[in-house]
């Protein structure tokens, strides 16, 4: 009964929501006066422009279905654009509502700007491609037989939950090259051992996710690297500090990337959990469920049935063949085997191209491999191939609703938007901009999905408000952004790269983005407070020893205070 009443709760609010959002654009014409312009809605470039966004993701949070919150997303964003847009809904300066040509227009917006541009973006498709090929790197390890041999292998030498975890981490320094590739990769080789141990896959989904972009923004050869970059003037605020130097420079004000790789070696440590996770651990160990909820992902993937001949080398030089082939894969594509420099490479690497060479390339050795150890049929390719990419389904869907929703947002001018709210107050703000600079940023990559494009609007308005003036407060203003970025796309229902952490660990994505929002929250505000305070410091020799210090502290407080252990429960039970 408790439930029923629940479902009706959410399925009231989803529809009141959607309902009132619709009404919205009808409300604000009314009382607009841009309306006989005939070309441009009053909603573009306003805060509407991230309402279809937002409404998605508190959607998503609230009834635990992922796919028609992110639809009634995309559905608001292009009803949004069509009242504004469509010249045929004017007639002198009087609106009117001609809901043919507002059904029409909504329509076309939606599958033409929204769809059909997702799926057809090189970017987009590579990212596709490559999740595809991964399913079926997946669905081969698996049918081998060497997935099953490195679970039994690594439950004789990794034999604590503890170790599992820790394990985990290092693994990930390994692939700090992209965080895309570490995503699927980390989740694919570690999760036989986390689940030895009893972790719930929400924990492993937080753990991969947490250690990618994290990771990637603090490695000074990455794709990530590359990005911001990119982004950065090369004539710097009159010196001679170039995109790399002032990346590098940043590293050590990355409060959020720094404390979050902290808090994670805390929660394992000193062995507890707090929030929606410590239930979900809670569950796992004492129980053995290691979903807690009754979604359950991937099943195909966990069926599969594995040859007995299978050994522990069967999934480790798979593993070596991908890592290989992906990096040989993006430094081609930044030149490398033309004369260009190997961080200069990577500099100029197209990540979506160079993973999906890697891709092919990897399952083609893969395949032979395989084939020469006699442990697969040229016939069972035929079933193993359609299962990969069944298994990849799911995340690739949810993925083309992200990314169509962020065309939505696009197309109604949150650039702009987001521009106009940061150019308006930076001026007067000075040293505490950097706090504000990591608050906005967060805000926009937790409505976008997406840290690089946050990058992209951000990193150039920072530059122009401290160019000439104070070259610290630029790199602290820098760090902030990208801070920020990497805490909105960590903790953001459409993120792709949360997204492909619930695909890496086989976990339900709503249950990943519930359990992790508390723990990135967590570093965000105390980030947010750092970040104050060195926009008057002005030091990362003082300010970082003091913030790892004092976040530790209160990682035993929290412990002290919220947190709760599975193990002891267990013990206790």
């Amino acid at each position: 009964m408790r439930l029923a009443k629940l479902s009706r709760w959410r399925l009231v609010s989803a529809a009141a929501i959607t309902i009132i959002a619709c009404l919205l654009p009808a409300l604000i014409y009314a009382a607009g006066d841009d309306a006989a312009a005939g070309y441009s809605s009053p909603l573009y470039g306003t805060f509407w422009s991230l309402f279809p966004a937002l409404v998605a993701i508190v959607l998503a949070l609230i009834t635990k279905e992922v796919f028609s919150s992110l639809f009634l997303g995309i559905l608001i964003g292009g009803v949004f654009y069509a009242c504004g847009s469509n010249p045929a809904l004017y007639d002198g300066e009087e609106v009117v509502w001609q809901s043919a040509n507002i059904f029409s227009g909504t329509i076309n917006h939606i599958v033409r700007d929204g769809f059909l541009a997702a799926l057809t973006d090189g970017w987009n498709i590579g990212i596709v491609i490559f999740l595809i090929l991964l399913g079926v790197i997946v669905i081969l390890m698996s049918r081998v037989g060497g997935a099953e041999a490195f679970g039994n292998w690594a439950s004789k030498h990794v034999k604590s939950r503890v170790g599992a975890q820790l394990a985990l981490m290092v693994f990930h320094l390994f692939i700090f090259i992209d965080d895309y590739f570490a995503c699927l990769t980390v989740g694919n080789v570690m999760r036989p051992i986390t689940d030895r141990q009893h972790v719930s896959r929400a924990k492993l989904a937080y753990l991969i996710d947490a250690t990618a972009a994290p990771v990637c923004i603090l490695a000074p050869i990455s794709t990530w690297a590359a990005a911001v970059a990119s982004y950065i003037p090369e004539e710097g605020p009159g010196s001679d500090i170039n995109g790399f130097t002032m990346f590098i420079k940043a590293i050590p004000y990355n409060y959020y990337a720094i404390l979050t790789i902290v808090m994670i070696l805390s929660l394992i440590l000193l062995k507890f959990d707090f929030g929606p996770m410590a239930k979900h651990e809670r569950n796992a160990l004492t129980t053995g469920d290691l979903f807690t909820t009754p979604e359950r992902p991937f099943k195909d993937v966990e069926k599969e049935e594995a040859n007995a001949r299978g050994r522990v080398y069967d999934m480790v030089v798979p593993i070596v063949m991908l890592i290989i082939s992906c990096v040989i894969a993006l430094i081609y594509t930044g030149g490398f085997f033309d004369g260009v420099s190997f961080v200069d490479a990577f500099g100029g690497a197209d990540a979506a191209l160079g993973l999906v060479i890697g891709g092919i390339v990897s399952l083609t050795l893969i395949t032979i491999y395989y084939f020469c150890r006699r442990l697969i049929k040229i016939r069972e390719l035929t079933d193993i191939f359609p299962k990969g990419v069944g298994a990849m389904a799911s995340p690739v869907l949810i993925l083309t609703f992200a990314w169509t929703l962020k065309n939505m947002t696009d197309a109604l001018g949150s650039t702009d938007f987001v521009t106009d709210v940061m150019r308006g107050p930076a001026g007067s703000l000075v040293e505490i901009l950097p706090a504000v600079v990591f608050i906005v940023s967060a805000a926009i990559a937790f409505a976008t999905g997406t840290s690089w494009g946050t990058y992209g609007i951000m990193i150039p308005i920072v530059c122009s408000v401290f160019a000439g003036v104070d070259e610290k407060l630029l790199v602290i203003g820098i760090a902030a952004c990208l801070a920020g970025g990497v805490f909105g796309d960590h903790s953001s229902p459409i993120s792709d790269t949360t997204i492909m952490a619930s695909a890496g660990a086989q976990s339900d994505h709503i249950n990943h983005v519930r359990t992790q929002l508390p723990y990135a929250a967590t570093v965000a505000i105390f980030s947010f407070i750092m970040f104050i305070i060195a926009g008057y410091v002005k030091n990362a020799a003082i300010i970082l020893p003091a913030a790892v210090v004092l976040f530790i502290a209160l990682m035993f407080i929290i412990r002290k205070l919220f947190g709760t252990s599975a193990a002891e429960e267990k013990g206790a039970a």
